[in-house]
């Protein structure tokens, strides 16, 4: 057992006086770490000596690593995740709102002593480009006491001593983010029992993060969820600046006329979202068009001086599940993961012997000789117990995390302070059925409301929820801060300030046949296509066919060079089914009248959805549009 130290350690003297060593001495006061250590990205190297020597790390060929979390700890803990502020106002359906004080006093007794002979590591970063127009608030210091959080952290955004010296110089040194994560010991944490002691808390008000009981990434890397979409998105609605949202974003340039358009998307996790920000052209396509990759997890946006939305992902590496990802599904992501990147794998199968590392979906079967492998609990394979021998290999939430300067097709101004303009914004969730491959949404209202109900089948990524369908309102259902009626209204007033709003579209890459199950469209690289189409809808160059939910693709407007799909096929991905979506209208109203203050506007676009689809089915037959 670890005595707890009967005296706070040193601060270290680089940790200029003011907030930031105000805030450092308070937290070890409670955690009573044995040291602390101030952290630059120089260090990395150092660090990964010092975690392959203790054993939480261990090396996966030429310059990456593996690293094993808790079999308790591998996902998000929804349910144990709470925004807590001083406004019981701030309380909405999904963001489990607690009063701060409760809250602050809770975590204050759990932490109390909690970092007993353990390092804590100050880890001063910044969630934006610098120079940005948003970079005031990316500003962030993370106090942990796990060596492989920072080392993920090195990765995920932009760690630097210098940051230190920024605010003490500046006239508001006040004004960043406090973070604080405490891993705790897995086994006396009460998982899943009445006696959970496990506490992820934002406290919005006070732009404060205290985590407690996971050293899992979104749990623990308190700069990317808690700070980029949590915290980031409340400090949005507060100073009506800007959205944080779970988006990804890329560009796709036409190199016949140079022109580059820029797509952004929210896909909750699992549908979809990092195979398409890191996709590459379709091998017939490739000639012509190119698409770069800007980040695939977070979008802050705001309003340009010319009247246009603007985007940046404030990360600065890529935090991928590893489940189904190859050199067919996402060529550029197993490039980012090459030897000598430095990346760090998570929860992966892993061989003792070789170094190699495996995850369902990297071959098509398991490796054939099995001698040295591990599955993610760290049992040997071959000393499995039998009625395990067919249970995956890797978790399905298994991670890569990686540099972002490792991707590439990394576009040449990703990190350009001034953003990128947004011209297209689309929402896709994993469904089998109802939607169509693709269907613009005209109009700001509709666009939002469309958001608002997005659906998608729950992954691993949440605990527990594998497989259920549910709605997520923008793929933000795990990060909203406020109330979901005042976040459809702040995004309605940032759209109502642009003089050329981007087109709003919804797609579905994974309709399945409902008699045998294959899915009806091809997918990956060949999502391109249905990207091309939406823009060309917003060049005026295609027009579509209207239908009671949006504008879908005419067959023949769908560039499908190369590409052989059978025309059953193509007639049902194009396809709109009135009865199917009078069950979704009759489900969206149940889910719609859950948000308080919802705006008019989005209550109108509902209305106007459901009375378009009740006018279609006075058809003759009421059959679905065919759309070839």
């Amino acid at each position: 057992m670890t005595l707890q130290n009967t005296r706070a350690p040193q601060i270290p003297d680089s940790v200029p006086e003011g907030p930031v060593r105000d805030f450092i001495a308070h937290w070890a006061e409670i955690t009573r770490p044995d040291r602390v250590v101030v952290v630059d990205a120089s260090d990395d190297a150092s660090l990964l000596e010092e975690a392959l020597a203790a054993g939480e790390l261990h090396p996966a060929g030429d310059g990456r690593y593996y690293s094993r979390s808790h079999p308790r700890d591998t996902a998000r803990s929804e349910e144990r995740t709470v925004v807590a502020t001083s406004d019981p106002s701030d309380a909405g359906v999904y963001n489990n709102w607690r009063p701060a004080e409760e809250v602050k006093a809770e975590l204050t007794s759990r932490l109390q002593g909690a970092s007993a002979g353990r390092t804590m590591y100050v880890v001063p970063y910044l969630m934006a480009v610098p120079g940005g127009p948003l970079a005031r608030h990316a500003l962030g210091v993370e106090l942990t006491d796990d060596r492989t959080v920072v080392l993920q952290m090195i990765r995920m955004a932009r760690v630097s001593t210098r940051f230190l010296e920024e605010l003490a110089e500046s006239s508001d040194p006040g004004y960043f983010v406090r973070g604080v994560q405490v891993s705790g010991d897995p086994e006396s944490l009460g998982q899943g029992t009445d006696d959970d002691q496990r506490l992820f808390a934002t406290l919005a008000d006070e732009r404060t993060i205290i985590h407690y009981g996971s050293a899992y990434g979104g749990n623990a890397l308190l700069g990317k969820i808690a700070h980029a979409l949590r915290l980031a998105s409340y400090d949005g609605r507060r100073t009506g600046d800007f959205l944080a949202e779970q988006f990804m974003l890329l560009g796709v340039t036409d190199t016949l006329t140079g022109k580059t358009w820029h797509v952004a998307g929210g896909f909750p996790s699992a549908s979809g979202k990092t195979n398409l920000a890191m996709t590459l052209p379709p091998d017939a396509l490739g000639d012509r068009y190119r698409v770069t990759f800007y980040g695939d997890d977070i979008a802050w946006m705001w309003v340009g001086d010319d009247g246009r939305l603007y985007a940046m992902n404030p990360e600065n590496g890529v935090f991928g599940v590893a489940r189904d990802t190859n050199s067919r599904t996402n060529p550029a992501a197993m490039e980012a993961v090459r030897p000598g990147t430095g990346t760090i794998f998570t929860n992966v199968a892993y061989n003792e012997l070789t170094g190699d590392v495996w995850w369902e979906g990297k071959t098509p079967d398991t490796p054939e000789d099995t001698t040295g492998w591990r599955d993610w609990t760290g049992t040997l394979i071959d000393d499995r117990d039998p009625s395990d021998r067919d249970a995956p290999w890797a978790h399905p939430n298994s991670r890569f995390t990686t540099a972002l300067s490792n991707v590439t097709t990394l576009a040449p101004d990703a990190t350009d302070p001034a953003g990128v303009p947004v011209d297209l914004i689309i929402f896709g969730g994993r469904t089998r059925d109802r939607e169509p491959l693709a269907r613009v949404v005209e109009g700001n209202a509709a666009g939002v409301y469309d958001g608002l109900t997005l659906g998608a089948e729950a992954t691993f990524a949440a605990e527990g929820l594998d497989g259920q369908l549910r709605y997520d309102p923008m793929s933000m259902r795990p990060f909203l801060s406020y109330p979901e009626g005042d976040y459809a209204r702040h995004w309605l007033d940032i759209l109502g300030r642009l003089t050329e709003p981007p087109t709003f579209a919804h797609v579905n890459w994974f309709q399945r046949d409902p008699d045998d199950g294959h899915y009806l469209w091809s997918g990956f690289r060949d999502n391109l296509r249905v990207l091309l189409w939406l823009l060309a809808y917003r060049e005026g160059t295609v027009t579509g066919i209207p239908t009671p939910v949006g504008v879908v693709p005419a067959a023949g407007e769908l560039d499908l060079t190369g590409l052989d799909i059978p025309a059953d096929d193509l007639t049902r991905l194009l396809s709109i089914d009135p009865v199917r979506w009078g069950q979704e209208m009759q489900a969206r109203s149940v889910h719609l009248s859950a948000f308080a203050d919802l705006p008019e506007e989005i209550s109108g676009a509902h209305r106007d959805t459901a009375a378009a689809l009740a006018d279609s089915m006075t058809s003759p037959d009421g059959a679905p549009h065919d759309n070839s």
